[in-house]
């Protein structure tokens, strides 16, 4: 059959509240044209984030009513962990409250001033906490990257030679750890190749430098795998997951994403004497180690979610219903990173939108039209996430990217669902020659786009 369906069937609905353009108007200026700090209840088709989105299944609901809820020793917690070391292979199992708990656990264990880390690319929260921590996060691409309509299949890789001449300005005791994030979400929401893990792993294994992995969309990035590299047509996605994971030393996990829950994350690491830091660290802010944050029923539908994940024809699924956006309003004459990621499609403000100048965020003004067009919440990944102070100056430097990201949830939406994002998309198209960037008017010291306000230029 040419035509992929939906790998499930709906049970339960959430009605959607219609809302018209005076209402969004309204809500926009209430807003301070901030996406994030709209109310959901004003919103009609929700892009702002995959990240704990997702519609859970009958067996993640079923999973719920076993979560036993002892302080310490829940057999929940036994059945999470067997369950994340299936796949992940790692010693120890740490779980945290969502993945950038676990990032600041492992960041204030390892990492201190002067310390430098490099990344694919660091999404917003990584950065955040190795900041906070004192150490500098050095994001390097693979060269392929910087084109964006590049239909390279592997456009998250790291640029192994960049890594290389890292390690030998910083020295490897500098380095605390080489994180490579799966698949690359500032870039694009593009895949990591195994070959280039490996590659990687042998740097870090050379020097004596710990290989994390950022493990969020971890079955969409096997997915990829098995579909463009070579020698893994045929191959179970889990069975490359299981290998991707034998590379690294550890990893951290947003469960909100390929774990298919709406919270929770986790830490994992195969070294004894840091597991004990990091379990010290979480019984310090996040709790008891078996479970970390969590009610034990959210244990339990981690437990199943990341399983789920893995079934293939759901990976098939949700990546033709990506593909199948990027596809329509690319055609249409919309720029976007190219090929369409797993989770998301990216487009290319700045391209679509050149009369804006970078410090007026194109991405920002396209993504409040989108809303403003037809009540799709979107978020911007460009200079207002992303700009970076000039250590001379003190000026602000524009990010390398203005990209919006429309981040799919998880069985949430149907493809008439995804229809009405692109009409939307190519009704803003059709008049963007009038879209006014925007200034900022507040913003925080830390992760600004989260509550910044802006006015329109």
């Amino acid at each position: 059959m040419k035509t992929i369906i939906e790998p499930f069937r709906v049970k339960v609905v959430e009605p959607i509240r219609l809302t018209t353009a005076e209402e969004r108007e309204a809500a926009l200026a209430a807003a301070g044209y901030n996406l994030f700090l709209l109310q959901s209840r004003d919103v009609i088709i929700d892009l702002l984030t995959d990240s704990g989105t997702s519609a859970m299944s009958a067996e993640q609901w079923a999973a719920l009513m076993r979560g036993d809820e002892s302080y310490a020793g829940s057999p929940s917690f036994d059945r999470f962990e067997e369950s994340v070391r299936d796949i992940f292979g790692f010693k120890h199992v740490i779980p945290t409250h969502q993945g950038r708990a676990a990032e600041r656990i492992l960041f204030s264990t390892l990492c201190q001033r002067g310390h430098v880390v490099p990344n694919n690319t660091h999404f917003d929260t990584t950065r955040a906490n190795l900041e906070y921590a004192g150490a500098e996060a050095i994001d390097i691409p693979c060269v392929e990257s910087r084109v964006l309509s590049d239909p390279h299949p592997f456009k998250g890789n790291m640029d192994v030679a960049a890594l290389e001449t890292i390690v030998e300005r910083h020295g490897a005791r500098k380095i605390p750890l080489v994180m490579i994030t799966i698949t690359n979400n500032s870039g694009g929401g593009q895949p990591v190749s195994m070959a280039n893990v490996r590659a990687v792993k042998d740097v870090c294994a050379r020097n004596g430098i710990p290989l994390y992995i950022d493990a969020c969309r971890f079955a969409e990035n096997a997915w990829f795998i098995r579909e463009r590299e070579p020698g893994y047509a045929g191959r179970s996605v889990k069975s490359i997951a299981q290998e991707l994971f034998a590379l690294a030393d550890g990893c951290t996990m947003s469960a909100k994403k390929d774990g298919l829950a709406n919270i929770g994350g986790f830490l994992c690491t195969n070294d004894d004497v840091l597991a004990r830091q990091e379990r010290d660290l979480l019984i310090l802010t996040e709790g008891f180690p078996t479970y970390g944050g969590l009610a034990g029923r959210d244990l339990e539908a981690i437990a199943v979610g990341l399983q789920e994940a893995l079934h293939e024809d759901y990976l098939a699924y949700r990546a033709a219903s990506t593909a199948y956006l990027g596809d329509h309003v690319s055609s249409a004459g919309i720029p976007i990173v190219q090929p369409p990621g797993g989770h998301a499609i990216y487009v290319d403000a700045a391209s679509m939108l050149p009369h804006i100048p970078r410090l007026e965020y194109p991405a920002q003004a396209l993504a409040v039209e989108l809303y403003r067009e037809a009540g799709i919440r979107t978020v911007e990944i460009g200079s207002v996430m992303f700009a970076r102070k000039d250590p001379i100056t003190g000026s602000e430097l524009p990010a390398p990217n203005e990209l919006v990201r429309l981040a799919i949830p998880r069985r949430a939406y149907t493809q008439s669902h995804v229809d009405y994002v692109i009409e939307a998309m190519l009704g803003v198209y059709a008049r963007r020659e009038s879209i006014r960037g925007l200034r900022i008017v507040d913003q925080a010291p830390f992760l600004r786009h989260f509550t910044a306000r802006f006015e329109l230029c």
